[in-house]
């Protein structure tokens, strides 16, 4: 048995059984998967998948018991590695984050310039996506740490601490009727046509309860991922904007006014996640205490060992 067999086993999962996206993560060829998977089926007495002729279709009943067993294994010689990397050379070494499109522009950026001056000899590398897709890096081991606002807690295989709390903006053209000093309400919200935030992202979801709790049903004329993208929108005319309070500054967005609107929408958390298992690194709790100064290191921990014997 070897770790090059477990690593086809979870690829092949992972690509949803296609050999040759297999081989091309694992930098092999397509039949030097088939007999990495066959020796370890061989090895173990059961088969691991279904098969039609040599295509890959499924999961075994044993497969589906002995899938997690695998995981581990490579998490926890992962984890070794990483274990050595710090022994070694305590600052020296990558780390990856995985954000939403919010987050990377507006949140991230204070952080990262100050942990490059703490850590000069840490390699950062950055990916951008939904909360889901951010989620589902950090289970397959891409990224080490995620930030975003939706559906981080809702991973068991996840570590989910929160790090700061957010309101929402509206944000309009200099001469809009909605900057005549009466209070900002729903209803008159509803008057303009809206840009805002695709489902999903950036506190969406708080934006379309509080309409449907006052039965109001606001006009969204586009939906976008990004803030600079609802606000270029918005200065083009197409209507008001409704933006996380962060992505608005007013000396860049001089074509722009916001209005305060935390009294319309519920308050939104940010939240910091990891692999649940996952050995990080001491940069990497230096990252995390960096980002949100609450989360020291002592708090982190905790954080892991409530989460381990919760799932004990």
């Amino acid at each position: 048995m070897n770790f090059q067999q477990l690593r086809s086993v979870r690829e092949a999962v992972r690509r949803g059984f296609n050999l040759t996206e297999v081989a091309n993560a694992l930098h092999t060829s397509q039949p030097g998967v088939s007999r990495q998977i066959r020796e370890l089926e061989d090895e173990l007495g059961v088969e691991l998948f279904q098969r039609v002729g040599k295509r890959l279709t499924g999961m075994t009943p044993p497969g589906q018991q002995l899938l997690p067993v695998i995981e581990r294994l490579l998490r926890e010689a992962e984890n070794l590695r990483q274990a050595a990397r710090d022994c070694s050379s305590h600052d020296v070494g990558p780390l990856s984050l995985a954000a939403t499109h919010s987050q990377a522009r507006y949140a991230l950026p204070g952080a990262v310039k100050d942990f490059r001056q703490l850590y000069p000899q840490v390699t950062l590398s950055l990916h951008q996506g939904s909360p889901r897709q951010v989620a589902q890096m950090l289970i397959n081991g891409e990224a080490d740490i995620g930030i975003a606002t939706e559906a981080l807690d809702q991973y068991e295989q996840l570590v989910t601490l929160p790090c700061y709390s957010w309101t929402h903006c509206v944000v309009v053209p200099p001469d809009h009727p909605l900057l005549d000093g009466e209070p900002l309400t729903l209803a008159r919200l509803a008057r303009y046509p809206m840009v805002t935030y695709e489902g999903g992202f950036t506190g969406r979801s708080h934006i379309d309860e509080a309409f449907a709790k006052e039965g109001i049903k606001p006009s969204i004329v586009l939906s976008a991922m990004d803030a600079d993208v609802i606000k270029t929108y918005v200065e083009l005319g197409m209507g008001v904007g409704v933006v996380a309070s962060i992505a608005f500054d007013a000396d860049r967005d001089r074509n722009l006014r916001a209005i305060d609107a935390g009294h319309l929408f519920a308050v939104n958390m940010t939240r910091l996640a990891f692999r649940r298992g996952a050995f990080l690194r001491g940069y990497a709790y230096g990252f995390i205490e960096t980002f949100a100064p609450p989360l020291t290191r002592e708090v982190v921990e905790q954080a892991v060992n409530l989460a381990n014997e919760a799932s004990a």
